[in-house]
């Protein structure tokens, strides 16, 4: 069976780095965090419109979806859906995704 999403390789970096810094204080709550990570995905798998999209960006075919205190971008319109980045949802999202846009 196909799995429901993909993460791209920036995705499953930022995931590991999210994960491993978080582990260094709190194995448990890491996790925690990797659990509702993966439950978030799901959800956006099943209904991929549930997420927000940001004004500032002029590219739509992203959306976000918090897991807090971190930001899901995602590319909704991909079948399975694609995990492009995890980001702190203090960083500014659209320097980030212009950056990774270049690089695509």
């Amino acid at each position: 069976m196909k799995p429901p999403f993909r993460l791209t390789p920036t995705a499953k970096a930022d995931l590991k780095q999210i994960l491993e810094d978080l582990a260094e204080d709190n194995p448990d709550a890491a996790h925690r965090m990797h659990e509702r990570f993966l439950d978030g995905f799901r959800t956006l798998a099943r209904s991929p419109g549930v997420g927000h999209y940001h004004d500032e960006l002029l590219n739509r075919r992203y959306r976000f979806w918090n897991v807090y205190p971190h930001v899901v971008a995602y590319a909704w319109e991909s079948k399975p859906i694609q995990i492009v980045a995890i980001l702190h949802g203090a960083r500014d999202l659209a320097s980030l995704l212009n950056l990774f846009e270049a690089l695509e």
